[in-house]
């Protein structure tokens, strides 16, 4: 989607566009990805197997990472390791308090001096 389509047409719109993409992965489309993966691997990074202006987002539901207790006490913040990052990959985490999330986003320092450098960005942030 484009940044004029996103603001024309809201979040919920993206949102729903996710929906449909999360919804159209099959065990079928699965299984034959990783038939295909296995004949030809290719891994992330470098900017030669990933299209450049993709959002990719992830994370499980399945691991609640502020109900993990090792002893120390309740965690206070969480990050994820360094597999998988990519500039403008964005991780999002149930956050600590109920109905919160913690959004995790690798950018680049190009990108992050470009964000920087884009007054009318700039203007919409709060850091």
């Amino acid at each position: 989607m484009k940044a004029g389509e996103l603001l024309e047409l809201g979040l919920g719109h993206a949102a729903w566009q996710v929906n449909k993409t999360v919804a159209a992965y099959t065990e079928e489309g699965a299984t034959k990805f990783l038939e295909s993966w296995v004949k030809n691997p290719k891994l992330l990074g470098g900017g030669t197997t990933m299209i450049n202006d993709s959002l990719y987002m992830s994370n499980s539901p399945q691991f609640h990472v502020y109900g993990a207790d090792f002893g120390w006490g309740k965690p206070v913040a969480v990050r994820s390791g360094g597999g998988n990052k990519l500039d403008g990959k964005t991780t999002f985490f149930p956050g600590s308090e109920e109905g919160s999330i913690d959004i995790q986003v690798c950018l680049s320092p190009e990108t992050l001096e470009a964000m920087m450098e884009d007054a009318e960005f700039m203007e919409a942030v709060t850091i």
